[in-house]
């Protein structure tokens, strides 16, 4: 049943019921959401979906808070907030009318439980704690900035900043999401790519686009370079070794770094190189031909002086 109204707390606002509400507008745009603790409106009822208030779970009835004795876990022990049980139950409805495809409907509402939607339940439980000079950047931390302050005297204020921060966190839910779907259409034309690059140790591709968990999937830890075209030019990047940190599976050659255009062409010898990253991580060319050159010179000297390792493995 459509509900009429969307019902959560007054009051001070956190992450978790203000991205709650991105997931809940988007499905019922129709229904009306409203901010009270008033026993009326926190009981359930036909018409309405109740969350982060009320005391109780019971989806069957549409109540999904946390905050009561016996809050539901999740199967490996920790806790869920209002938007781990929003995004548990209407999660996947949420994806079909961003419009992801059906195919990847459960790997992207895993991927963004996982990577988003997790953090935000621990920090709002006390889990989590972020610390550091990022602590204060973190989405929930920003949200939080948009309450009004301790003396403001307008009523609608807080309301106003609720519906404030609901309209930015939407923002980055919706990227997000976008991200993690075209993460997976990224990955088969990587899987393609792969395939026809064989036992070659440089990987071409048709566009700039996430390569790297493909290649860590596809188990291609002989690739050390990939190539391929931007807006007006070709780029050669490097593979990270892990997910975390910077370091390459093989760097470009030192020689390179910093230089451009003439410079560079001199170097490496290769007409049309135009740029290496002084970090070595990326370079860029005015053609194919001539960024495919500069892949096979790095992919040399990578093995020269015994850099070119991939997964702890020597490249032969």
């Amino acid at each position: 049943m459509i509900p009429d109204f969307l019902v959560t707390h007054s009051g001070g606002f956190h992450a978790d019921e203000v991205l709650s509400s991105v997931i809940l507008t988007r499905l019922f745009p129709q229904a009306r959401l409203i901010r009270s603790r008033a026993l009326e409106w926190i009981t359930p009822g036909a018409d309405r979906i109740i969350y982060d208030v009320g005391g109780g779970y019971d989806a069957s009835v549409r109540i999904f808070d946390h905050h009561q004795r016996g809050a539901p876990l999740r199967e490996d022990g920790q806790p869920y907030s209002s938007f781990g049980l929003i995004w548990k139950h209407y999660g996947r409805d949420y994806l079909v009318a961003a419009g992801v495809g059906e195919a990847h409907i459960e790997a992207v509402h895993a991927a963004f439980d996982q990577s988003f939607v997790l953090p935000v339940d621990l920090t709002d439980n006390g889990v989590l704690s972020p610390s550091g000079p990022l602590a204060g950047l973190t989405l929930p931390a920003l949200l939080e900035t948009l309450k009004p302050a301790f003396d403001e005297t307008d009523p609608e204020a807080e309301d106003r900043g609720f519906q404030n921060a609901v309209a930015i966190a939407r923002s980055f839910v919706e990227a997000k999401i976008a991200k993690g779907a075209a993460k997976l259409r990224a990955e088969a034309l990587v899987f393609q790519a792969i395939e026809r690059a064989g036992q070659a140790r440089i990987l071409e591709l048709p566009r700039g686009m996430p390569f790297r968990p493909a290649i860590v999937k596809a188990g291609a830890d002989h690739l050390l370079f990939v190539v391929h075209p931007r807006e007006k030019d070709w780029c050669v990047t490097g593979i990270r070794r892990a997910q975390e940190g910077f370091e390459l599976r093989a760097d470009l050659p030192a020689s390179w770094a910093g230089l451009t255009n003439g410079d560079l062409e001199a170097t490496c010898g290769v007409e049309g190189a135009t740029f290496c990253h002084n970090g070595r991580f990326v370079a860029a060319a005015k053609t194919r031909e001539a960024a495919l050159a500069m892949a096979e010179l790095a992919v040399q000297e990578a093995i020269a002086v015994g850099s070119g390792r991939t997964d702890g493995a020597e490249v032969a």
